[in-house]
């Protein structure tokens, strides 16, 4: 299958997609902010530079795109136009998220993934019950986490 548009326009399509303050993020972060929850934002002093850093808590969020790092949702669907390109990316960012999650668990920081359609997804549960539970292991000692809508996903 050829790409429909041009690769001028594919570029342009492509430039626009955020890397940092994205939907998911922006609920999660002002959530927490309205329960008072206190944080920086991208650490670039971090291993994977974080979503949201919590100093007080020594806890790290990420809210990672389904489909930018391959989580296994309805969500997520290998491309069919430059499929060799996409798999090695993809595969490239399981890789560095991976690395940096247990060099951060190495540094003694606790470690939440968020994933996006636990926010986005049409299964998904409210925005407030996913903020509670990241409100509720941020004030846990629970080393780490992951949150998403899919019941295949570790939760």
């Amino acid at each position: 299958m050829s790409d429909v548009l041009t690769p001028t326009q594919r570029s342009h399509c492509m430039s626009r997609i955020r890397g940092k303050h994205t939907k998911p993020e922006l609920i999660i972060r002002k959530g927490l902010f309205a329960l008072g929850f206190r944080y920086h934002l991208h650490v670039d002093k971090l291993p994977g530079r974080p979503d949201l850093v919590f100093s007080k808590y020594g806890a790290v969020i990420f809210v990672h795109g389904c489909f930018w790092h391959e989580h296994r949702c309805r969500l997520f669907r290998w491309p069919k136009v430059n499929a060799d390109f996409w798999r090695k990316k993809i595969s490239r960012n399981r890789a560095n998220d991976a690395k940096n999650l247990v060099k951060l668990q190495l540094a003694g920081w606790r470690t939440l993934i968020v994933w996006e359609c636990a926010v986005r997804d049409r299964h998904r549960s409210s925005p407030a019950k996913v903020i509670d539970r990241v409100a509720r292991w941020l004030c846990s000692r629970r080393r780490s986490l992951e949150i998403s809508a899919s019941p295949s996903a570790r939760d």
